[in-house]
């Protein structure tokens, strides 16, 4: 039965913001921002089934690749990004790639959303294969730019998930694994930056870091492996040697200034 309707252009449970005063703006915001979470829990199966399937892959060599257009496509870079200085690992194993190019994180690209063989032809730049994970990221779950990408990687027999705040959307239907994040209106109509957005970064959240966690990027439950690329993290670095090692601090930050790295340490003092 088709929908008449999706469910990110629902009106607002709010009439006339124009008129609020600041508080009751921010209030009335909060409180739209606190169901996102308990909406992304039901989700918890689903999104359970597409990390089991992206660690699969990846011990074989594979990579995971996020696309997107817009907000959507930004959250996927911005998860993208983070994970190399997060875990340590190269910046080829997790890949966001946004309708539009690089010049589209920071302004609009006219059109680049509609264009159905852009994401493929972006896709193909990394030489991708039926080893690697595309997972397709939008709200509306009806993006060209995504249904492309998606429909020509399950062609080359590639593992595909999805992430869309619609229900019943084309993006959820191409996708081996679609996790639908259905977020209700937004405090202003239409809006999919706000719980929407905020959404698909809880739940890019907990993919990528499950997967980093269950291929081995971290140790208990620290970041052994972050690049070390400021004094912040050299002091928290120094911090996990101490706590690991029950050395003192002067002694972790020679043993640290030796190998560069907090694993390197800790591996380093084990096989001595």
């Amino acid at each position: 039965m088709k929908k008449n309707n999706l469910d990110t252009e629902q009106e607002s449970l709010y009439a006339n913001l124009d008129q609020m005063s600041t508080q009751e703006l921010l209030i009335n915001i909060n409180a739209e921002d606190k169901k996102v979470a308990q909406l992304v829990e039901q989700q918890i199966p689903n999104i359970e089934k597409l990390v089991d399937a992206i660690v699969t892959k990846m011990k074989l060599g594979g990579r995971l690749f996020y696309i997107g257009a817009g907000t959507s496509g930004r959250i996927g870079v911005l998860d993208a990004s983070e994970c190399p200085p997060t875990f340590g690992v190269p910046h080829d194993w997790i890949i966001g790639i946004i309708a539009g190019g690089d010049t589209a994180i920071r302004k609009a690209v006219e059109n680049a959303e509609d264009d159905i063989d852009q994401a493929w032809k972006d896709l193909s730049e990394f030489s991708i294969s039926d080893l690697d994970v595309v997972i397709g990221i939008a709200a509306s779950g009806n993006t060209p730019y995504v249904i492309g990408g998606l429909q020509k990687a399950k062609e080359h027999k590639i593992i595909t998930g999805s992430i869309s705040c619609n229900s019943q959307s084309k993006i959820s239907k191409i996708a081996d694994f679609p996790i639908e994040l259905i977020m209700g209106p937004e405090f202003l109509t239409g809006s999919t930056r706000m719980k929407a957005g905020t959404s698909q970064k809880l739940a890019l959240n907990m993919i990528s870091t499950s997967v980093m966690i269950k291929l081995g990027r971290i140790r208990g439950n620290k970041m052994i492996d972050m690049q070390l690329s400021n004094k912040k993290l050299v002091k928290r670095g120094i911090k996990m040697i101490v706590e690991e090692l029950n050395i003192s601090t002067e002694k972790a930050a020679e043993l640290l200034e030796v190998h560069k790295s907090v694993r390197a340490v800790l591996m380093a003092i084990k096989t001595e």
